[in-house]
């Protein structure tokens, strides 16, 4: 590899590690080598506007950039080679566009056009560009993988494949086939594929973000074909209605959460739930699999009991009925005058929990629309059949989030706050009677004499002569005489 590419590859390396800690690094690989040459040559071809819009879609402000074009390393022509390598800001349009706009179908030294080698290209973009760390690989190709010209094209793809499902640091793998249709002096094209590799647990939170925000869906309109992974998150359960079960309802949250209003007085410690079963692995059919679940909740690791064990013929975007009895962790609610629920009084006090539903002898075949696109965008690639999963994805599990929400009125927070506040009136008029002095009338010797004193307070009573002959004791009672002196002449009143 050149200085220059090696460089520009560094480059984007450190600026992972330098970024914020919510900066993503994408690295896009476009392909320029001659079976390209329909999408370069065409006046007419969308080509280098997709690429530009997409890139500029999901590099976010203070994310890394790479874009590089990729065909087949020769000796003094490396590949992938960097067109622009920077932090995306407000001039990253403007360099993106102008790489692009000078980019052309590459040739060999004696004058043929380059070939492809797309592992080549996504081991340098994880290695070279990535530098080993998380990021996102965004690879743009005609899905013609021909290495020195190789015609055994099918080889050359299930190479590629192995590579995709082998390594461990490409946690989620996407393809978006597009119908693009473009004429060039030697060949003629349908369709283009965009493929997307998370690298790593912080390049798949970054791609499921972007899909989730709709960033790529405002470019690529078509729905991404699941290449990996195929054991987890393959199945969503949505639920239909709820029986037996009086003041439980069931919805769908934001982010998929499924949440479950409990009213207080709810009191069955199961619910009978109709569920639809979706298949969300496009483009693959579950042509078979046994099904089980199992709810935690509350603290409590139950199964779920399913009204069917087996799923057969399950094609994405065909919803199954699916029927099941949960157990609700009535037990662990909070009563409606405990510290928890006077708290959530007006709200929801939430306890979460999750769904968990495991797929065991998964058997999955190609959807045949999917079969059916392929073949219109891409006629004489043997690439649909490279779709087959690998052997050893036999089983797979779907995580649903749960919110078991008790809604708490009122009520019981103002009977509470109205009795706090008659204990706190009483407190004060205890304090204001504890502090008050207090009028007391003594006679001493046929004398009236009028006394002050506080709650707490023992005072001396004098005769005439100045000798003490009882003391007043005051109390949030009353008064009393204590200590009282014999033959001594006092009295309390008059």
């Amino acid at each position: 590899m050149r200085a220059p590419l090696l460089r520009a590859f560094c480059l984007c390396a450190l600026l992972c590690g330098a970024g914020a800690a919510r900066a993503t690094p994408h690295v896009f690989l476009v392909q320029n080598s001659g079976w390209m040459e329909p999408f370069y040559s065409d006046p007419d071809s969308p080509f280098k506007p997709l690429v530009a819009e997409l890139a500029l879609a999901v590099a976010q402000p203070g994310d890394a950039l790479v874009l590089a074009a990729f065909n087949q390393s020769q000796p003094n022509a490396p590949s992938p080679r960097a067109l622009v390598s920077t932090t995306v800001d407000k001039g990253t349009r403007s360099a993106v566009r102008g790489a692009l706009l000078e980019l052309d179908t590459a040739r060999k030294a004696g004058g043929a056009l380059a070939d492809t080698d797309l592992g080549e290209a996504l081991k340098a973009a994880m290695t070279q560009a990535l530098g080993g760390k998380d990021g996102i690989v965004w690879l743009v190709t005609n899905n013609r993988n021909s290495p020195n010209n190789d015609q055994a094209t099918n080889l050359r793809n299930r190479e590629f494949y192995q590579l995709i499902h082998s390594g461990s640091k490409i946690r989620t793998a996407l393809a978006f086939p597009l119908r693009m249709p473009v004429k060039g002096e030697h060949y003629l094209a349908n369709g283009l594929m965009v493929y997307a590799f998370a690298i790593g647990e912080g390049g798949a939170r970054a791609l499921d973000g972007l899909l989730a925000s709709g960033a790529v869906r405002r470019i690529i309109t078509e729905p991404p074909a699941r290449l990996k992974p195929l054991d987890r998150n393959t199945v969503r359960l949505v639920p239909r209605k709820v029986e037996n079960a009086p003041g439980v309802t069931f919805s769908m949250g934001q982010n998929g959460v499924l949440r479950a209003d409990v009213a207080p007085h709810a009191s069955s410690p199961t619910a009978k739930i109709g569920w639809h079963l979706e298949n969300t692995m496009y483009p693959y059919t579950i042509v078979s699999a046994t099904l089980s679940a199992r709810s935690k909740l509350g603290g409590e690791n139950r199964a779920v009991t399913l009204g069917s064990t087996r799923v057969n013929g399950l094609a994405p975007g065909q919803p199954q009925p699916l029927g099941s009895t949960l157990q609700l962790p009535v037990a662990q609610l909070p009563g409606k005058w405990s510290m928890a629920a006077l708290t959530s009084a007006g709200s929801a006090y939430v306890l979460p929990g999750t769904i968990e539903v495991h797929l065991a002898d998964q058997k999955l075949a190609l959807s045949t629309g999917f079969r059916e696109r392929m073949t219109e965008l891409f006629p004489g690639d043997p690439l649909p059949d490279i779709f087959t999963p690998p052997a050893q994805v036999q089983s797979s599990r779907a995580v649903l989030p749960i919110e078991v929400r008790v809604h708490y009125g009122s009520g019981p927070l103002f009977a509470a706050g109205a009795g706090l506040l008659a204990l706190l009136a009483a407190a004060v008029a205890g304090a204001y009677g504890w502090m008050r002095p207090r009028r007391a009338v003594v006679t001493v010797e046929d004398e009236q004499r009028t006394m002050h004193a506080r709650t707490g307070t023992i005072q001396p009573i004098y005769d005439k002569a100045g000798i003490e002959v009882a003391r007043l004791k005051t109390t949030l009672f009353g008064h009393q005489l204590i200590d009282l002196r014999e033959g001594a002449q006092v009295r309390l009143g008059r």
